[in-house]
């Protein structure tokens, strides 16, 4: 491994026994992004309602906006990603994939996260993680199909399981 950050995939057992745990983020707190944020993830990223349903977890040294004080959440990190950063299509892979991402380096914090209430910069997250239940291959795909504006499999734009 480099001192650098980088994001690198890696085999699902080592991630379990690294990752799965949230004692194992770095940071003074540890906290899960509130229902309503995830929907509000799933509406941004023009997911099905209710097609996230792992907990998003995030940790850092202030889990509030120094600004306004509202949760920092995986909302304001996709909502702050999607300008320039990552495009929809990735981010929906890594919450709903069996694929297990990791950054390398040192857990410094991570940097261009605004507040999306506030547009304050964010300066103490660590970490973030999803502990996913992986997709069927077939859902995500329907999943990445109804994010791209085509037709849905199921009723109602629900996803097939």
């Amino acid at each position: 491994m480099t001192s650098e950050r980088e994001t690198v995939e890696v085999d699902p057992a080592l991630f379990q026994a690294v990752y799965d745990s949230p004692a194992a983020l770095p940071g003074r707190h540890r906290w899960t992004t509130p229902e309503a944020d995830v929907r509000r993830i799933e509406k941004l990223l023009n997911m099905p309602p209710r097609t996230i349903g792992a907990p998003l977890w995030v940790s850092g040294d202030q889990p509030d906006c120094p600004k306004c004080g509202r949760r920092i959440t995986w909302y304001d990190i996709v909502a702050s990603a999607l300008k320039g950063v990552h495009d929809p299509m990735m981010i929906a892979t890594v919450i709903l994939g069996d694929r297990r991402y990791v950054n390398t380096g040192l857990p410094a914090a991570i940097p261009g996260v605004r507040c999306a209430d506030c547009r304050s910069p964010i300066e103490g997250l660590r970490s973030f993680k999803c502990h996913n239940w992986a997709y069927a291959f077939e859902d995500l795909a329907a999943v990445r199909q109804r994010m791209s504006g085509g037709p849905v499999h199921g009723d109602l734009g629900e996803p097939v399981h």
